[in-house]
């Protein structure tokens, strides 16, 4: 990846130009930069799904925004590491004037990831138990704060001190360190051997094994992430009568996406939500931020500010 000079945008019919104030970095940006993403986009491309701004134009018969209104966006059709950005109308959502651009960065596919595993894909409810496995970057966070506001008793994982501490700060009632090799055994104490009711996992290939091993009967899970392989039991599904979902967020029906924007919206609003900027990059260093993701120890979000 590197810089290039290009023309200010232009909308046509249903566009919106949004000038960014910061770029979120997500996982996926590195599957789709490696070539190893399903669908690969034509070269030369700009990454990025993610970002926080404020509109600068409108195309004729946009009506959902305003020029000068703080937004941030569900995915662009020019890529979000860069000054600007085209949009079409739906991917432009306003962002409460609490939450800073480079919070709004960290919105998108975190907190929309989040809610869909939690509440439209595991049904989860208030007084069961959700296991995040990998609850320190930004879709682990997301779903610690909205697990905790809807009175979901919340287990959270992490592989580093302080990213554990930032789990608990975030809500997590416990949390544990996924290093450790005994802490499946811990999880089963801790629900008095009975398990949990919902899995959010974020590295399925390391994980799916063993987290179907502790699932109470009738439980969820969610793949949310994985990089490979794995090979499991199935009799560990048959036994509990559970459920496994693969969750693709571009898949969401059009009724589902309205939802979740109404409840995120709501949770920025009232300070329920809010999204945990982890370190901020230059826009050139966006090489050292798709590093950085894929390193262990998360910790919030990655912003690239422009």
């Amino acid at each position: 990846m590197r810089l290039e000079q290009a023309s200010d945008l232009a909308p046509g019919s249903g566009q919106v130009v949004v000038g960014i104030k910061a770029a979120g970095v997500n996982p996926v940006d590195t599957y789709i930069r490696a070539g190893a993403y399903a669908n690969k986009p034509s070269l030369p491309y700009t990454p990025g799904r993610d970002a926080a701004g404020v509109v600068m134009v409108l195309g004729q018969g946009v009506t959902r925004a305003a020029v000068g209104e703080r937004v941030y966006l569900s995915g662009t059709l020019t890529g979000a590491y860069a000054e600007q950005a085209l949009c079409e109308e739906k991917q432009v959502h306003r962002l409460p004037d609490r939450v800073s651009f480079a919070q709004g960065a960290a919105v998108n596919i975190p907190y929309a990831t989040a809610f869909r595993a939690l509440f439209q894909l595991a049904r989860a409810v208030p007084g069961e138990t959700v296991l995040v496995h990998g609850a320190t970057g930004g879709v682990g966070i997301a779903a610690v704060q909205l697990a905790h506001a809807a009175g979901i008793n919340v287990i959270g994982t992490g592989g580093s001190e302080k990213g554990r501490a930032l789990v608990a700060q975030q809500g997590a009632r416990q949390v544990l360190d996924h290093g450790r090799p005994g802490h499946f055994q811990e999880i089963q104490g801790l629900t008095q051997g009975r398990g949990v009711d919902v899995i959010l996992e974020m590295v399925a290939h390391l994980n799916l094994d063993k987290d179907l091993k502790i699932l109470a009967p009738k439980g969820r899970l969610v793949v949310v992430g994985s990089r490979g392989r794995v090979e499991i039991d199935p009799r560990d599904i048959m036994t509990r009568e559970a459920v496994v979902t693969g969750l693709l967020l571009f898949l969401a029906s059009e009724r589902e996406e309205a939802s979740l924007r109404a409840g995120l919206f709501a949770g920025l609003e009232n300070g329920t939500l809010r999204p945990v900027v982890g370190r901020e990059l230059p826009l050139a260093e966006a090489p050292e931020a798709h590093r950085q993701i894929l390193e262990p120890g998360a910790y919030g979000k990655i912003v690239l500010l422009p």
